[in-house]
Protein backbone atom coordinates (compact mmCIF):
# COMPACT_ATOMS: atom_id res chain seq x y z
CA UNK A 1 0.00 0.00 0.00
CA UNK A 2 1.68 3.69 -0.91
CA UNK A 3 1.81 5.38 2.37
CA UNK A 4 3.21 9.00 1.98
CA UNK A 5 3.26 9.59 6.02
CA UNK A 6 6.97 10.00 6.01
CA UNK A 7 6.67 13.39 4.80
CA UNK A 8 5.29 14.30 8.03
CA UNK A 9 8.38 13.92 9.32
CA UNK A 10 10.41 16.27 6.64
CA UNK A 11 12.36 19.40 8.31
CA UNK A 12 9.86 21.78 6.08
CA UNK A 13 7.03 24.33 7.29
CA UNK A 14 4.69 23.03 4.35
CA UNK A 15 4.74 20.00 2.37
CA UNK A 16 2.22 17.89 0.07
CA UNK A 17 2.65 14.82 -2.08
CA UNK A 18 0.70 13.00 -4.67
CA UNK A 19 1.20 9.63 -6.42
CA UNK A 20 -0.59 8.62 -9.57
CA UNK A 21 -0.78 4.57 -10.57
CA UNK A 22 -3.10 3.76 -12.37
CA UNK A 23 -6.15 5.23 -12.29
CA UNK A 24 -5.41 5.89 -8.81
CA UNK A 25 -3.99 8.42 -7.08
CA UNK A 26 -2.87 9.05 -3.21
CA UNK A 27 -2.32 11.97 -1.55
CA UNK A 28 -1.25 13.59 1.35
CA UNK A 29 -1.44 17.48 2.39
CA UNK A 30 -2.82 20.37 1.07
CA UNK A 31 -2.77 19.24 -3.11
CA UNK A 32 -4.32 22.85 -3.82
CA UNK A 33 -1.73 25.15 -1.94
CA UNK A 34 0.99 26.51 -4.34
CA UNK A 35 4.32 26.42 -4.02
CA UNK A 36 7.04 27.77 -5.93
CA UNK A 37 8.33 25.35 -8.47
CA UNK A 38 11.53 26.74 -9.09
CA UNK A 39 13.19 24.37 -11.62
CA UNK A 40 10.05 22.10 -12.57
CA UNK A 41 8.78 25.44 -14.09
CA UNK A 42 11.38 23.96 -17.08
CA UNK A 43 8.74 20.74 -17.63
CA UNK A 44 6.14 23.20 -18.61
CA UNK A 45 8.61 25.50 -20.64
CA UNK A 46 9.37 22.45 -22.20
CA UNK A 47 5.90 20.95 -23.02
CA UNK A 48 5.13 24.92 -24.40
CA UNK A 49 8.64 24.45 -26.98
CA UNK A 50 7.48 20.44 -27.87
CA UNK A 51 3.73 21.98 -28.57
CA UNK A 52 5.11 24.75 -30.78
CA UNK A 53 7.44 22.10 -33.14
CA UNK A 54 4.26 20.18 -33.44
CA UNK A 55 2.44 23.41 -34.64
CA UNK A 56 4.96 24.16 -36.96
CA UNK A 57 6.16 27.54 -35.25
CA UNK A 58 9.60 25.80 -34.78
CA UNK A 59 11.41 23.24 -35.18
CA UNK A 60 13.79 21.16 -32.52
CA UNK A 61 16.47 21.56 -35.01
CA UNK A 62 16.41 25.24 -35.42
CA UNK A 63 19.66 27.28 -34.44
CA UNK A 64 18.72 29.52 -31.72
CA UNK A 65 22.51 30.77 -30.50
CA UNK A 66 25.44 32.28 -32.42
CA UNK A 67 27.62 29.40 -31.55
CA UNK A 68 25.08 26.93 -33.03
CA UNK A 69 23.09 25.44 -30.39
CA UNK A 70 19.65 24.02 -31.37
CA UNK A 71 16.06 24.40 -29.61
CA UNK A 72 16.81 20.62 -28.91
CA UNK A 73 19.88 21.57 -27.54
CA UNK A 74 19.02 24.17 -25.22
CA UNK A 75 15.98 21.88 -24.25
CA UNK A 76 18.84 19.04 -23.25
CA UNK A 77 20.94 21.39 -21.66
CA UNK A 78 23.97 20.47 -24.19
CA UNK A 79 23.64 23.99 -25.70
CA UNK A 80 26.87 25.26 -23.79
CA UNK A 81 24.89 28.38 -22.22
CA UNK A 82 25.93 29.05 -18.69
CA UNK A 83 23.49 29.15 -15.40
CA UNK A 84 22.11 32.21 -15.27
CA UNK A 85 22.75 34.13 -18.18
CA UNK A 86 22.78 34.08 -21.97
CA UNK A 87 26.44 33.66 -22.49
CA UNK A 88 27.92 30.42 -24.19
CA UNK A 89 30.68 28.27 -22.13
CA UNK A 90 31.18 25.31 -24.19
CA UNK A 91 30.51 24.20 -27.48
CA UNK A 92 27.35 22.79 -28.45
CA UNK A 93 26.73 19.18 -27.43
CA UNK A 94 29.73 18.65 -26.38
CA UNK A 95 28.93 18.13 -22.40
CA UNK A 96 25.72 18.90 -20.16
CA UNK A 97 25.76 22.70 -19.09
CA UNK A 98 22.48 23.05 -16.86
CA UNK A 99 21.23 26.32 -17.48
CA UNK A 100 18.26 28.23 -16.87
CA UNK A 101 19.12 31.20 -19.15
CA UNK A 102 18.84 28.67 -22.16
CA UNK A 103 15.28 28.14 -21.44
CA UNK A 104 14.63 31.98 -21.74
CA UNK A 105 16.47 32.16 -24.91
CA UNK A 106 13.72 28.73 -25.89
CA UNK A 107 11.14 31.06 -24.65
CA UNK A 108 12.35 34.38 -26.49
CA UNK A 109 12.46 32.39 -29.76
CA UNK A 110 9.15 30.74 -29.49
CA UNK A 111 7.63 34.44 -28.71
CA UNK A 112 9.52 36.02 -31.90
CA UNK A 113 8.40 32.52 -34.22
CA UNK A 114 4.56 32.36 -32.68
CA UNK A 115 4.18 36.39 -32.66
CA UNK A 116 2.59 35.85 -29.17
CA UNK A 117 4.75 36.62 -25.72
CA UNK A 118 5.91 33.00 -24.44
CA UNK A 119 3.68 33.14 -21.21
CA UNK A 120 0.25 33.73 -23.14
CA UNK A 121 1.87 30.98 -25.37
CA UNK A 122 2.04 28.50 -22.52
CA UNK A 123 -0.87 29.28 -20.72
CA UNK A 124 -2.97 28.56 -24.08
CA UNK A 125 -0.56 25.65 -25.37
CA UNK A 126 -0.02 23.48 -21.87
CA UNK A 127 -1.88 25.21 -18.54
CA UNK A 128 -5.41 25.34 -20.24
CA UNK A 129 -5.80 22.41 -21.97
CA UNK A 130 -4.10 20.29 -18.76
CA UNK A 131 -6.33 22.08 -16.39
CA UNK A 132 -3.47 23.61 -14.53
CA UNK A 133 -6.04 26.37 -13.13
CA UNK A 134 -3.34 26.91 -9.65
CA UNK A 135 -0.64 27.50 -11.95
CA UNK A 136 1.21 31.32 -12.22
CA UNK A 137 4.00 32.12 -14.58
CA UNK A 138 6.66 34.72 -14.58
CA UNK A 139 10.25 35.88 -14.16
CA UNK A 140 11.89 33.32 -15.98
CA UNK A 141 10.70 30.55 -18.26
CA UNK A 142 13.36 28.65 -16.57
CA UNK A 143 12.43 28.49 -12.84
CA UNK A 144 9.41 31.62 -12.22
CA UNK A 145 6.38 29.60 -11.92
CA UNK A 146 4.30 28.37 -9.19
CA UNK A 147 1.59 25.77 -8.12
CA UNK A 148 0.10 22.95 -6.43
CA UNK A 149 0.25 19.87 -6.46
CA UNK A 150 -2.75 18.90 -8.13
CA UNK A 151 -1.25 21.06 -11.29
CA UNK A 152 1.76 19.16 -11.00
CA UNK A 153 -0.16 15.57 -11.11
CA UNK A 154 -1.90 17.03 -14.48
CA UNK A 155 1.73 18.38 -16.00
CA UNK A 156 3.15 15.14 -15.61
CA UNK A 157 0.15 13.23 -17.32
CA UNK A 158 0.84 15.63 -19.91
CA UNK A 159 4.41 14.10 -19.88
CA UNK A 160 3.32 10.26 -19.95
CA UNK A 161 -0.39 9.97 -22.24
CA UNK A 162 -0.63 12.33 -26.11
CA UNK A 163 -2.80 15.14 -23.98
CA UNK A 164 -0.65 17.57 -25.28
CA UNK A 165 1.49 16.55 -27.77
CA UNK A 166 1.50 13.24 -29.96
CA UNK A 167 2.95 10.02 -27.97
CA UNK A 168 5.47 9.57 -30.84
CA UNK A 169 6.84 13.34 -29.42
CA UNK A 170 6.75 12.42 -25.99
CA UNK A 171 9.11 9.27 -26.60
CA UNK A 172 11.33 11.20 -28.42
CA UNK A 173 11.40 13.80 -25.59
CA UNK A 174 11.49 11.56 -22.88
CA UNK A 175 14.87 9.53 -24.54
CA UNK A 176 18.24 10.73 -24.35
CA UNK A 177 19.08 13.47 -26.44
CA UNK A 178 22.91 13.16 -27.48
CA UNK A 179 23.84 9.94 -25.77
CA UNK A 180 27.20 9.90 -23.88
CA UNK A 181 27.63 13.61 -22.86
CA UNK A 182 28.90 14.22 -19.44
CA UNK A 183 28.42 16.89 -16.82
CA UNK A 184 27.67 18.27 -13.49
CA UNK A 185 23.98 17.26 -11.96
CA UNK A 186 23.18 20.04 -9.81
CA UNK A 187 23.64 18.90 -6.22
CA UNK A 188 24.39 15.56 -7.08
CA UNK A 189 28.09 15.82 -8.79
CA UNK A 190 29.40 15.15 -12.04
CA UNK A 191 27.65 12.19 -13.81
CA UNK A 192 29.47 10.38 -16.60
CA UNK A 193 27.12 9.99 -18.64
CA UNK A 194 24.34 12.31 -17.75
CA UNK A 195 21.28 11.49 -19.81
CA UNK A 196 18.89 13.98 -20.35
CA UNK A 197 15.62 14.33 -22.52
CA UNK A 198 14.22 17.21 -24.30
CA UNK A 199 13.07 19.19 -20.84
CA UNK A 200 12.98 16.19 -18.52
CA UNK A 201 16.37 14.55 -16.81
CA UNK A 202 16.57 11.00 -17.19
CA UNK A 203 17.98 8.94 -14.65
CA UNK A 204 19.73 6.62 -16.42
CA UNK A 205 22.59 4.84 -14.13
CA UNK A 206 23.01 7.72 -12.16
CA UNK A 207 24.76 7.67 -8.32
CA UNK A 208 24.02 9.60 -6.21
CA UNK A 209 20.26 10.37 -7.39
CA UNK A 210 16.86 12.32 -6.26
CA UNK A 211 15.26 9.11 -6.94
CA UNK A 212 15.34 6.09 -5.18
CA UNK A 213 17.70 2.83 -6.04
CA UNK A 214 14.01 1.05 -7.21
CA UNK A 215 13.40 3.70 -9.61
CA UNK A 216 14.26 2.22 -12.92
CA UNK A 217 16.45 3.58 -15.48
CA UNK A 218 14.19 5.33 -17.94
CA UNK A 219 12.72 6.88 -14.59
CA UNK A 220 12.03 11.20 -15.95
CA UNK A 221 11.46 13.86 -14.25
CA UNK A 222 12.56 17.15 -12.67
CA UNK A 223 13.57 19.09 -8.95
CA UNK A 224 13.53 22.34 -8.22
CA UNK A 225 15.98 24.37 -5.86
CA UNK A 226 12.83 25.68 -4.03
CA UNK A 227 12.24 21.99 -2.80
CA UNK A 228 10.11 20.62 -5.13
CA UNK A 229 10.14 16.93 -6.69
CA UNK A 230 8.30 15.60 -10.15
CA UNK A 231 9.32 12.14 -11.38
CA UNK A 232 7.78 9.75 -14.01
CA UNK A 233 8.45 6.02 -13.71
CA UNK A 234 7.38 4.57 -16.96
CA UNK A 235 8.01 1.12 -16.15
CA UNK A 236 6.26 0.95 -12.95
CA UNK A 237 3.36 3.30 -14.38
CA UNK A 238 4.21 5.45 -11.54
CA UNK A 239 4.14 9.34 -11.13
CA UNK A 240 6.00 11.42 -7.53
CA UNK A 241 5.15 14.75 -6.78
CA UNK A 242 6.42 16.51 -3.66
CA UNK A 243 6.35 19.93 -2.80
CA UNK A 244 7.79 22.20 -0.25
CA UNK A 245 8.59 25.43 1.07
CA UNK A 246 12.07 24.72 2.23
CA UNK A 247 15.45 24.70 -0.22
CA UNK A 248 16.76 22.15 -1.85
CA UNK A 249 19.36 20.64 0.19
CA UNK A 250 21.43 17.52 2.05
CA UNK A 251 17.84 16.98 3.76
CA UNK A 252 16.25 16.54 0.16
CA UNK A 253 19.12 14.09 -1.20
CA UNK A 254 18.28 12.00 1.49
CA UNK A 255 14.45 11.98 2.46
CA UNK A 256 13.58 12.29 -1.65
CA UNK A 257 15.24 8.98 -2.63
CA UNK A 258 13.68 7.33 1.05
CA UNK A 259 10.35 8.61 -0.07
CA UNK A 260 10.83 7.00 -3.78
CA UNK A 261 11.85 3.90 -2.74
CA UNK A 262 8.62 3.51 -0.36
CA UNK A 263 6.56 4.36 -3.15
CA UNK A 264 7.76 1.97 -5.29
CA UNK A 265 7.03 -1.04 -2.38
CA UNK A 266 4.15 -0.05 -1.76
CA UNK A 267 2.39 -0.35 -5.59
Amino acid sequence: MIDLSEIDDWPVDNVAAAVRHGDSIVTRGDVDRPFALASLTKLITALAVLVAHEEGTTDLATVVTESGATVADLLAHAGGIAPDDPRAVARPRTRRSYSSAAYDLLADHVAATSGIPFFDYSREAVLAPAEMTSTTLGGSAGWGATGSVHDMVRLAAGWSEDLLVSAATLRMATSVHLPGLSGVLPGFGRQDPNPWGLGPEIKGMKSPHWTGSLNSPSTFGHFGRSGTMLWIDPESGTTLVALTDQEFGPWAAEAWPSLSDSVIRGI
